[in-house]
């Protein structure tokens, strides 16, 4: 695997920017990463592990690989985990028992809020015990405006979630160090550089509204080319109280983990 010099514009320098310009990364730093196995956690410790490796930041800091198993039978990770040690790095799993509380227990209509929540309450918990002060969460500018939308149609809001917050209750910041890097990029990479995806075995993966808003983002972007450019530009130029969720607590509205 390897990129050409055109790649690393492509690649390196939005991630770098980005965790520049938001100070998401200091030096010593431990990072956690979270994995599910699709190909955004996947391309963000593909992408991070280069970065630190090549000293791109000017510094050094650590990355911890950690991986929730939500209970779904039939969910062979034997890629992710190979892929994660092929790189250098020990996967931490982390046994839950989320799916069952989901769909058996609560038996949800809607099920992506809570799996979101309580997958986030584990993630950082378990990466405030390892030592890690960041989580890094494989989010790009797609995910960031179809919350965007979503917080505008279904509960009149106007924002996004932010690229760096401070969790008060476990002590770790979340980072999003893929933010200004585009969800067709990603693809583009995973398919060149051959990285592992794993099949996700949630029933509602591609029947939810967050769906139905990417659809909506494709074809305003058919329009409006220019559309996540201009929404880096609204990112770069708001302030947190009038554009960004606050998730301090954890406890606003994101269904994305």
């Amino acid at each position: 695997m390897g990129f050409k010099k055109k790649d690393n514009q492509n690649y390196y320098n939005p991630l770098r920017r980005a965790v520049l310009n938001h100070q998401m990364i200091e030096p010593g730093d431990k990072v956690a990463v979270g994995m599910s196995g699709g190909k955004d956690s996947t391309t963000l410790l593909y992408l991070l592990d280069r970065i630190r490796r090549q000293r791109r930041l000017g510094f050094d800091f650590e990355i911890v690989p950690i991986s929730l198993d939500m209970g779904f039978e039939g969910c062979d990770i034997t890629p992710m985990k190979q892929f994660v040690e092929s790189l250098g790095y020990q996967l931490e799993i982390v046994p839950t028992n989320i799916a069952k509380v989901v769909f058996d227990i609560r038996e949800e209509k809607s099920p992506c809020s809570l799996c979101a929540k309580l997958r986030r309450g584990i993630l950082y918990n378990r990466a405030s015990q390892l030592g890690c002060q960041k989580v890094a969460l494989g989010h790009h500018i797609d995910d960031a405006i179809e919350t965007y939308f979503m917080n505008f149609l279904f509960h009149g809001r106007l924002n996004s979630f932010e690229p760096k917050s401070y969790l008060s209750k476990t002590n770790v910041t979340l980072i999003r160090p893929m933010i200004y890097l585009e969800e067709k990029q990603i693809i583009r990479l995973v398919k060149r550089e051959e990285l592992p995806v794993i099949f996700n075995p949630c029933p509602v993966d591609k029947k939810t509204k967050r769906e139905e808003i990417k659809h909506l983002v494709t074809g305003l972007a058919n329009y409006y080319p220019d559309i996540r450019e201009k929404f880096i530009m609204g990112m770069e130029q708001g302030t947190a109280e009038d554009f960004w969720i606050k998730v301090s607590d954890g406890n606003s509205y994101n269904p994305l983990i």
